[in-house]
């Protein structure tokens, strides 16, 4: 398979996961999975939480994918896909836990637009405690923070925390 055309998969899968990334985020963490994303947003106490085996579990389809492309044989589709689904882990560790939540300590504020209006939507993601209410699942995209405060004052403040849980 040509280069270009591995270049334009790891693209299209890199662009396409953060779909897939909002649809588990609502569906599946804030549902079934909740089990483990509960930690996310309590408090942590220590370094790692339940919801840090997500990140184990989404490697997965990445690692057989970028393995059977480069030994088994299965071609530069797998190779793309792979690589275009550990792009994004790597894109989504760097914005959320490291920019967002500061699990690795830095100095960095966010200036751009774009960053401010992520880091706000995510921040009020997090401002609902419970498994229903949330608002804003996606990661790299996200509606204008005064949309989804409308949204959360439309539901009436359901699972809301105070001000000072601040996750």
């Amino acid at each position: 398979m040509p280069v270009l055309a591995v270049l334009a998969i790891f693209l299209a899968t890199l662009l396409a996961m953060e779909g897939f990334a909002y649809a588990m985020h609502r569906w599946v963490m804030h549902g079934p999975g909740w089990i483990l994303h509960a930690s996310h947003h309590r408090s942590r106490a220590g370094r790692f939480e339940a919801n840090d085996l997500y990140a184990f579990i989404f490697a997965l389809p990445s690692i057989l994918l970028l393995y059977g492309g480069v030994n088994l044989g299965w071609g530069g589709w797998a190779i793309g896909v792979g690589a275009g689904i550990a792009g994004y882990g790597a894109i989504y560790f760097g914005f959320h836990d490291v920019i967002v939540h500061k699990r690795i300590a830095h100095r960095y504020v966010a200036r751009s637009l774009y960053m401010k209006r992520i880091v706000q939507a995510h921040l009020l993601h997090h401002a609902v405690a419970s498994k229903a209410g949330a608002v804003s699942f996606g990661f790299l995209w996200a509606p204008p923070a005064a949309a989804l405060a409308e949204e959360l004052a439309r539901r009436g403040q359901q699972g809301v925390r105070a001000p000072a849980e601040r996750v």
